[in-house]
C-alpha cells in the first residue's frame, strides 16, 4: 500500500513568497510615487518662481534707478579747448546752453612774509677763528673738498675754522686774494689785488663758495649776496640764534600769540621753530606756515584764495616780532587777488576762489575750476550717454523677464511627443508677461511734451516677439539730446509715468510670486504628511503579509511531519 501523499503550496516548489510580498508592497506604493512626483513638480515650480522673482526685482530696480538717480536731468560740460586743464561740472537739471568764460585774473592767496635774515650772524665780531665749518649756521651745510679762487684750488676740511679758510685762500693765491667777514652785514668779502676775480671751477668738490653766497660779478671784489647766518630750526627758540630776543614770556619761558583770532602757545626752552610751525599749521587758523631757508624767514600763507587779510597779534617782545612777522618787525603782507572774469561778454565778475560757481556767475548748477587766465566756451549738454545706458538697462531687464517667462511657459509639440515648460500650466504668470508688454506699448497719459510712448523714442517690440529693441537709434539720440524733459516726463511722471506704473505693478507681482511659492511649500508639507501615513500603512501591510506566509509555511511543515510519521508507523508495519 502506498504511503499517504500531502502536497502543499510551499513544499518542494520554487515559490518565493518574499518576492510576492515585495511585489504586493510595490503595488501599494503607487500612490506614494504619485505624491513624490507631485512634490518634485512643486519644487521645480517653486525654484522657477524664485528665479522669476529675481528677474522681477532686477527690472523693478532698473526702473527705480531711473527715478532715484534723476537720469534724464544728468548733464555734461564740454570745453571748446580739447586740451583744457579747467575742471568743469554741472549738477542734474542745470540749464542747457553755451557759456563763454573769459578769465583775466586768477585768485591767489595772501601771504605774510616775515623779515629776511631773522637769525643772528655767523659771528659777533670779525674774528671767525673760533667758528668751524661744521658748526657754521649757514642756510646749507658746508661740505669738505676743494673750491677754486682766481684759478687756484683751495682744500678745506669741516674741522677748519672760517679764519683757516681765509688763510688758505690767501696762501693758495700767493696773497693775491684776501678774505674777510663783516659782522654788521653778516657777509664775507673776497678781494683780488688786481684784475678780475674769478671764482669756481667745474671740478670743485666743496660747496663753500655757494654756502657763502659768493658769485662772480666781473670785478675784483665780490661780497656775499645776503646775510649768511640762519636760524637753527631744530634748536630751542632760546638757542636758535634769532637776531631779536624773545622777551614776552613768563618765568618758565611760556608765551603766546594770535593768528586770525586763534591763540597759539609756545615755550622758548622746549619748542623749536619747526615745532611752532607745525603747531600753527594744526591750529585751524586758516594759514599755513613755512620756513624759507634761502632767505632765513618765516612765511604765512592763507589757506583760502582771494583778497583776504591775515591778522597777527601779540605782546611786544614776542615770538612773532622776533620772526619779523609783525609790522614793527618788518613783516610784509602781499595781498591775495580775486579771480576776475566775464561770462558771454557781460560785466566783469569776481570770485575769491578759482572755483567759479553759481554764486559768482549766476548759472545754476554750473561749477568751473580755472587754473589759467584764458578764454574758453563751455557747452552744458544732456548727458545722453548716462541716459542711454539707463534705458539700455531697462530694456535688458525687461527682455530678460519676458524671455524667462516665454521659456518657462513654453509648450513644444514634436513627432515624438509634447514637452512643457515648468510654468506652462501657470496662466497667472503668462498673464503677467502680457500685462507688462501692454504697459510698455501703450501711450502714457498726463505727460508734458510730445513724447508719450516708447515708440516716440524709436523703441518697439521686435517683430512678434516679446522683446523690446531700439529700432531707430537716431530718434532716441535726438530725443535725449534735444528734449530730455519730455523723456523724463514719459518715464517718471509722478502718477502715470512708466517708472511709477512699472514699479508698483512689479511690486504686486513680487508679492504674488511669493504667495504662489508659499502655497507650493504648504502643498509639499501636506504631501509629506500623506506619504508618512501611507508609509506607515504599507509597513503594516508588509508585516501582515509576511506573518501570513510564515504561518502557511509552518502549517505545511507540520503536515509534512505528520505525514512522515503516519507513513513510517502504519505503512511500514503493513508491509512487514
Amino acid at each position: 500500500m502506498a504511503g499517504i501523499q500531502i502536497s502543499g503550496l510551499l513544499s518542494n516548489s520554487a515559490f518565493d513568497w518574499k518576492e510576492v510580498v515585495d511585489k504586493l508592497v510595490t503595488i501599494s506604493r503607487a500612490p506614494i510615487n504619485t505624491l513624490n512626483k507631485e512634490k518634485e513638480s512643486n519644487l521645480a515650480k517653486a525654484s522657477a518662481l524664485a528665479d522669476l522673482g529675481t528677474k522681477l526685482t532686477e527690472l523693478k530696480d532698473a526702473m527705480q534707478a531711473i527715478r532715484a538717480d534723476e537720469v534724464f536731468r544728468a548733464r555734461t560740460v564740454v570745453s571748446d579747448n580739447a586740451s583744457t586743464t579747467w575742471k568743469s561740472s554741472s549738477v542734474k537739471g542745470s540749464a542747457i546752453g553755451s557759456y563763454t568764460f573769459d578769465v583775466t585774473q586768477l585768485a591767489t592767496q595772501a601771504q605774510l612774509r616775515g623779515a629776511s635774515d631773522i637769525g643772528g650772524g655767523l659771528a659777533a665780531t670779525s674774528d671767525v677763528s673760533g667758528l668751524t665749518l661744521a658748526n657754521a649756521p649757514t642756510a646749507k651745510a658746508i661740505t669738505a673738498g676743494t673750491f677754486t679762487v682766481a684759478g687756484q684750488q683751495v682744500t678745506v676740511a669741516l674741522t677748519d675754522s672760517l679764519q683757516d679758510v681765509f688763510t688758505k685762500i690767501s696762501t693758495a693765491t700767493g696773497g693775491g686774494v684776501t678774505a674777510s667777514y663783516n659782522p654788521t652785514t653778516d657777509r664775507v668779502t673776497l678781494t683780488k689785488s688786481s684784475g678780475e676775480l674769478v671764482l669756481g671751477a667745474a671740478n670743485d668738490t666743496s660747496n663753500f663758495l655757494s654756502a657763502m653766497k659768493l658769485a662772480n660779478n666781473g670785478t675784483a671784489t665780490t661780497t656775499s649776496g645776503g646775510a649768511l647766518g640762519t636760524t637753527k630750526t631744530a634748536a630751542s627758540l632760546a638757542t636758535a640764534g634769532l637776531r631779536t630776543a624773545i622777551t614776552a614770556v613768563d618765568g618758565s619761558g611760556n608765551g603766546s600769540f594770535s593768528l586770525n583770532g586763534v591763540s597759539v602757545s609756545y615755550n622758548v626752552n622746549t619748542d623749536t621753530l619747526t615745532s611752532v610751525i607745525s603747531r600753527i599749521n594744526e591750529a585751524g587758523a586758516g594759514v599755513t606756515a613755512s620756513y624759507d631757508a634761502a632767505n632765513d624767514r618765516v612765511v604765512l600763507l592763507n589757506e583760502e584764495t582771494g583778497d583776504l587779510g591775515i591778522s597777527v597779534s601779540e605782546s611786544s617782545g614776542g615770538l612773532l616780532g622776533a620772526l619779523g612777522l609783525t609790522s614793527a618787525g618788518g613783516g610784509t603782507l602781499v595781498r591775495g587777488k580775486n579771480a576776475q572774469f566775464t561770462v558771454n561778454g557781460g560785466d566783469v565778475l569776481t570770485s575769491t576762489t578759482n572755483t567759479l560757481d553759481a554764486t559768482a556767475h549766476g548759472v545754476t548748477g554750473l561749477s568751473v575750476t580755472v587754473n589759467t587766465a584764458t578764454k574758453q566756451t563751455l557747452q552744458v549738454e544732456s548727458d545722453t550717454q548716462t541716459m542711454d545706458a539707463a534705458i539700455g538697462t531697462f530694456l535688458e531687464k525687461f527682455n530678460a523677464l519676458q524671455d524667462y517667462i516665454d521659456e518657462a511657459a513654453k509648450v513644444t509639440v514634436t513627432s515624438t511627443g509634447v514637452t512643457t515648460g515648468v510654468l506652462a500650466s501657470n496662466r497667472e504668470v503668462q498673464a503677467w508677461a502680457g500685462e507688462l508688454r501692454r504697459m510698455a506699448f501703450n501711450a502714457v497719459s498726463g505727460v508734458t511734451g510730445g513724447i508719450d510712448r516708447l515708440d516716440d523714442l524709436g523703441i518697439d517690440f521686435d517683430g512678434t516677439s516679446s522683446r523690446l529693441v531700439v529700432k531707430d537709434s537716431g530718434k532716441l539720440a535726438t530725443a535725449l539730446g534735444d528734449d530730455p524733459e519730455s523723456v523724463e516726463s514719459l518715464f517718471v511722471n509722478s502718477t502715470s509715468g512708466l517708472v511709477p506704473k512699472f514699479y508698483d505693478y512689479l511690486g504686486t507681482l513680487g508679492s504674488a510670486t511669493r504667495s504662489q511659492t508659499s502655497r507650493l511649500t504648504e502643498a509639499n508639507l501636506d504631501i509629506d504628511d500623506q506619504v508618512a501615513v501611507l508609509e506607515s500603512r504599507i509597513e503594516s501591510e508588509r508585516t501582515s503579509l509576511t506573518n501570513s506566509f510564515i504561518k502557511m509555511l509552518e502549517a505545511q511543515q507540520l503536515a509534512q511531519t505528520q505525514n512522515t510519521y503516519l507513513t513510517n508507523t502504519y505503512f511500514k508495519n503493513s508491509s512487514s
